[in-house]
């Protein structure tokens, strides 16, 4: 039996013991050892976490399992980094950490890691990316936090949060989006397809008037990015044509009409182009027009 096994069975205090032996001699053993190891906390020695990308916590839904805990206890440990003054902070599970207080536990299961706040702030973007969705909005504020207070590349960040980079750019675009439009993707009245779409329109008061169509009409995604695919395409400048030009080709159209004793239409774009319809009721009436063309 391993002596962390043997640790388990002393309590808490020794395994505290524990940690600040190992962590003098071998920190890195300490870390992989911690990272199996589940101790019973007291619920009142843990805080939360000011770096928690979760900022929204559904009251019902927090309610209900809270309930659950006082029934079934917490199954699943939080995970937690050790303080000082023998204090521990949340890197993740903090909706469970909320429900257990809530149900009045004393104590909870935690693994308890050794970190600096840069594999903090990273551990629980994963872990409740992993574990529990997250609105679009928190994802996308937590990725530019990764970039800016850690100074990662596009690149980098992808890595860490195992999403394609362009996975990754689609999100940090969300930021850019008019306040109006953020607050519908986070209260779910749009979709994180119809943002997309919406962020590759540059000029945001056009892009607030492109939603309000996709929000009245009640646009699919499909539909708004059609939208946005017309309202992007140039579109062919028709030139208005002399208004001299406009009668002589009403003059033309009229006598041949009167020749043919039929009605004929002309059409021409501003390039010159043009066609000319020549309307008949039948055959004979065909024939007839013929028969003028040929003389």
């Amino acid at each position: 039996m391993s002596s962390k096994k043997k640790e388990l069975g002393k309590g808490i205090r020794a395994l505290l013991a524990n940690i600040e032996t190992q962590e003098a001699e071998n920190p890195v053993e300490l870390v992989k050892d911690l990272t199996h190891t589940i101790a019973s906390l007291p619920v009142d020695s843990i805080e939360p976490n000011p770096n928690q990308p979760r900022t929204d916590f559904d009251p019902v839904a927090l309610n209900e399992l809270s309930e659950s805990l006082k029934v079934h206890g917490l199954i699943q440990p939080v995970t937690v980094r050790r303080m000082p003054g023998d204090k521990f902070q949340i890197i993740s599970g903090e909706r469970r950490f909320r429900a257990s207080k809530m149900a009045g536990l004393k104590e909870i299961p935690a693994y308890i890691r050794i970190a600096n706040d840069q594999e903090i702030l990273e551990m629980a973007l994963v872990e409740n990316i992993q574990r529990k969705d997250l609105n679009p909005l928190e994802v996308a504020f937590t990725y530019q936090r990764l970039l800016d207070e850690c100074n990662l590349t596009h690149e980098a960040l992808a890595t860490r949060v195992a999403k394609d980079r362009s996975t990754v750019t689609n999100f940090l675009r969300l930021i850019k989006l008019p306040p109006e439009i953020q607050s519908a993707l986070k209260t779910q009245e749009l979709s994180m397809g119809h943002a997309r779409a919406l962020a590759g329109i540059e000029d945001p008061v056009k892009m607030i008037f492109l939603y309000n169509q996709v929000r009245n009409k009640g646009m699919s995604v499909r539909e708004t990015e059609s939208l946005i695919r017309d309202y992007q395409t140039p579109k062919e400048k028709v030139r208005k044509k002399p208004a001299e030009a406009d009668y002589d080709l009403r003059r033309v159209q009229n006598e041949l009409s009167k020749t043919l004793e039929t009605k004929v239409d002309i059409r021409q774009t501003a390039q010159g182009k043009g066609n000319i319809t020549i309307h008949f009721v039948n055959t004979e009436d065909l024939n007839r027009i013929l028969d003028i063309l040929e003389k």
